[in-house]
Parts: C-alpha cells; sequence; structure tokens
C-alpha cells in the first residue's frame, strides 16, 4: 500500500489526468489533500479510492451531481442506499430514452443513405434530406 501520492503518482494509478483531478478538488468531488511545506500536494490511498469511485461513476455515464449525491452516502452522510438506488434508476431510465433516440437516429440515417445510389451526379438525395425541414 503507497502512503502518499504526488498528484502524478496517483494520476498514473488511477488513469485521471491531473487536470481533472485539480477540478474535482475544486468542485468539492475529492477533498483537498494535504501540503508539503513546498506546497505540493500529498495524496493518501483514501484519495485514491475516491477517484477510481468517481472514474468508474463517470464511466456509467453519471452526472457530477449525480456523483454527489452518492458520495454522500460514501461520506458518512443521510442518504440510504434506497436513495442512491433512485438515482442509479433515474439514470438508467435517462440512457433508456437515449438509446431510444439514438435507434430512431439510426432508421433515419440509414433510409436517407439507402436513397443515394453514390454516383458522380450532382443531384443526392442525402443533401436533399437534410435540406428538407422534417426528415
Amino acid at each position: 500500500m503507497i502512503k502518499d501520492m504526488t498528484i502524478g503518482k496517483l494520476s498514473s494509478k488511477t488513469g485521471v489526468n491531473t487536470e481533472t483531478i485539480r477540478y474535482y478538488e475544486k468542485e468539492g468531488i475529492l477533498p483537498h489533500p494535504p501540503r508539503t511545506e513546498s506546497g505540493y500536494r500529498v495524496y493518501t490511498e483514501e484519495h485514491c479510492k475516491r477517484l477510481m469511485f468517481v472514474r468508474r461513476s463517470r464511466e456509467l455515464g453519471f452526472s457530477l451531481n449525480e456523483i454527489r449525491t452518492m458520495l454522500t452516502m460514501v461520506d458518512g452522510g443521510s442518504l440510504t442506499c434506497a436513495e442512491v438506488k433512485d438515482v442509479t434508476v433515474t439514470h438508467l431510465d435517462d440512457v433508456r430514452k437515449k438509446i431510444a433516440d439514438l435507434q430512431k437516429l439510426e432508421k433515419t440515417l440509414q433510409k436517407i443513405a439507402s436513397q443515394c445510389k453514390g454516383g458522380k451526379t450532382p443531384d443526392c438525395p442525402i443533401i436533399d434530406a437534410l435540406n428538407e425541414s422534417t426528415l
């Protein structure tokens, strides 16, 4: 177990860019670490664990506000597991809506692409479709 880490070592260990780490500190997602006499940040294993939690949550598409809410539970606040589940289910609903929107987009693009023969004429049904007010 590593006791103290520089921001570079924390970045390497977690795969999170140093500027992102500083941003998370500024936003209160990651607690400000103590500093050495010369002003360097000194991160602990707890910072590393929290940053990994944030990184994984971001990979799953959670917003910073959703992550803040869940961290309240991690930090021993009054948030319950049921409330974390609510955040997750709401996020899942949003993901499903985005998937449905992307599927509609796919069908529309497939439809207009299938109308084009890809020839060398200047007339293109894709351009015509994009110039229409409704697809």
